[in-house]
């Protein structure tokens, strides 16, 4: 196991890099070690396992490295912080870069960490296209993470999401990037009642991203499910977009493939959208499970 867990650290050494100190440095399965992944955050660790305890070789393994790592369960049923595993702890927030960028980890802030290393590409994409004078909507935007990537390029942009937890820290993403969040806007809510809201003020935006979960709930217990109520997501931010503006449409659900997950994105479009889909990071080699369609 040990041959195992040094290799495929060793092939992800190149992405690495000053300006990038995050990655998936194993991934399960694509790497002969399925059910366990490990990812790092600016020299800090993050093991996570399907089973319920951590293998004594991957554990003495870690000790001997000598970093701080957590681990973290995948349960969906039950989502919990990541518990200290090894090395020095980790208490404090702290931040890491993809590309140039900072953004701010906790390992105390329940179950994810502030950031999904799967989208560092479409980051990205999304700062190669964003500039001065243009708008991007970040929909379900956790933590700010692609308004962070638009905004260090000139772009203003507009997040929201339901947790004023989140917007907050989308806030504190900006600031670590020397970016004023005063020049930005921030909404609470439900995504749906403010792509309704917008149209009604006439807004447009030349961007948007669309990443919900799987499955939520709003305050008033409205359910959103991808596989029901993407295609109206979908229409209803289409009929806000700039002219030339595009779509990022994104998914981590597993009951559909690439192509369903497209035929649903534009079902109910108002117009024609030419698609594009982006693949997953060179460091995620398990099965490719988020499907990420560009539409323009």
């Amino acid at each position: 196991m040990r041959d195992l867990l040094e290799s495929a650290v060793a092939r992800r050494a190149s992405l690495v890099t000053g300006e990038t100190n995050a990655a998936r440095l194993i991934d399960g399965a694509g790497d002969g070690l399925p059910g366990l992944f490990l990812e790092s955050f600016a020299g800090r660790r993050l093991l996570s396992t399907a089973n319920a305890a951590v293998p004594p070789a991957v554990q003495e393994w870690l000790r001997e490295l000598g970093v701080s790592c957590y681990w973290k369960r995948l349960d969906q049923h039950q989502k919990e912080s990541p518990a200290h595993l090894t090395g020095p702890e980790t208490p404090s927030p702290f931040l890491m870069r993809e590309n140039g960028i900072r953004f701010e980890i906790s390992f105390q802030s329940g179950y994810s960490q502030g950031i999904f290393l799967d989208q560092r590409d479409n980051r990205a994409e999304v700062r190669r296209r964003m500039g001065p004078g243009l708008k991007l909507l970040n929909t379900f935007a956790y933590t700010g993470a692609f308004s962070a990537a638009a905004a260090t390029a000139g772009a203003e942009t507009t997040t929201l999401d339901l947790s004023q937890t989140y917007l907050d820290w989308a806030r504190r993403n900006l600031c670590h990037n020397s970016i004023d969040p005063a020049a930005h806007h921030f909404c609470r809510g439900d995504t749906f009642h403010w792509l309704r809201r917008f149209a009604k003020q006439g807004r447009r935006f030349d961007g948007i991203v669309l990443d919900p979960p799987t499955f939520s709930r709003d305050e008033k217990g409205k359910v959103f499910r991808v596989e029901n109520d993407f295609g109206e997501l979908a229409a209803l931010a289409a009929r806000l977009l700039a002219p030339g503006g595009w779509l990022l449409c994104c998914t981590n659900f597993r009951g559909m493939t690439p192509a369903e997950f497209e035929r649903l994105a534009t079902s109910r479009l108002p117009r024609a959208l030419k698609a594009r889909h982006a693949p997953m990071p060179p460091d995620f080699t398990d099965t490719p499970y988020l499907k990420a369609v560009w539409l323009e």
